[in-house]
């Protein structure tokens, strides 16, 4: 059997979680930045989206992690995730700057559901992908197509948006 990186299953799993991680991790770093540019004053807001982003998260991981055992769709509900991240992440891009703080939060716990919960997804699938490997080969390159997600995908867009703001604020 070919070596994990080799497989094209294995390889074609790793640019979208790659770049879904991210894009999730400049979300949450710029998080502050872009919430109190749009509710200048309000840094208490900030803390309770992250909050709700943290729990909504651990729901997502829990109950996707329970679907997936009991069902083994992997293909299916990482779909399903991936339909929810891009809603919650136009929702949240859409309604940041309206001024309606709940529909943010709401955008917000989409965006934590769906990407924390297809974080633990991604690596159940990987180690599924790459079964006769070590789960440490697929843990391994799954954290790297993060960070390589995070520098190309999530980075180049958080270093538009810091020289946006930075010129508009």
């Amino acid at each position: 059997m070919a070596p994990a990186g080799e497989r094209p299953s294995c390889c074609f799993s790793l640019p979208p979680s790659g770049l879904n991680a991210g894009a999730f991790y400049a979300l949450c770093t710029l998080l502050n930045r872009m919430v109190i540019f749009h509710y200048t004053g309000e840094g208490v807001i900030v803390g309770r989206i992250g909050l709700t982003i943290a729990v909504a998260g651990m729901l997502g991981t829990v109950i996707s992690s329970i679907w997936l055992d009991r069902t083994k769709t992997y293909k299916e509900t990482t779909l399903v995730l991936y339909i929810m991240t891009v809603v919650g992440m136009a929702g949240y891009t859409g309604t940041l700057n309206l001024g309606h703080l709940w529909i943010v939060y709401i955008t917000a716990g989409i965006i934590g559901f769906s990407i924390t919960g297809y974080l633990t997804l991604g690596f159940e699938f990987a180690v599924e992908l790459t079964y006769p490997e070590s789960e440490v080969v697929s843990s391994g390159l799954l954290n790297m197509s993060a960070q390589v997600g995070l520098s190309l995908g999530g980075g180049t867009g958080a270093m538009g948006l810091c020289s946006l703001l930075g010129s508009v604020g």
